[in-house]
């Protein structure tokens, strides 16, 4: 697993994208689309238009790397094309790289959590 520094933030660009694109590509829709500095620190998430593709756009302060995930069965749960980005969680980014549907997990309320004594 990957790790980011505390506070790196997650988008989710809402529109399907040619994934044929590159870092310079990428970056552009970064700028363009989401309306951020791709070398702002953040993580940028991208999905093909079949759904089976993701590619993660990330600053790590001395170089842009781009990590990809295709997976052999299924699709990513991807939200609809409402707006152009999507704020997620780390650990919403998790589960969606698993494949997993990140839209139905939620945390307990403080309330149900289990007391750790």
């Amino acid at each position: 697993m990957i790790s980011f520094a505390p506070g790196t933030k997650v988008y989710l660009a809402c529109k399907p994208v040619n994934l044929r694109k590159g870092f310079d590509g990428l970056s552009a829709e970064v700028a363009t689309v989401i309306r951020m500095d791709p070398y702002c620190g953040h993580l940028f998430v991208f999905r093909g238009k079949r759904g089976d593709y993701v590619k993660v756009l990330y600053w790590d302060g001395s170089g842009l790397c781009l990590y990809a995930k295709r997976l052999e069965k299924g699709r990513f749960v991807w939200p609809p094309i409402i707006d152009e980005q999507l704020h997620l969680t780390s650990a919403q980014l998790a589960l969606l790289i698993e494949g997993i549907d990140w839209r139905r997990t939620v945390a307990a309320p403080e309330s149900q959590r289990p007391m750790i004594v």
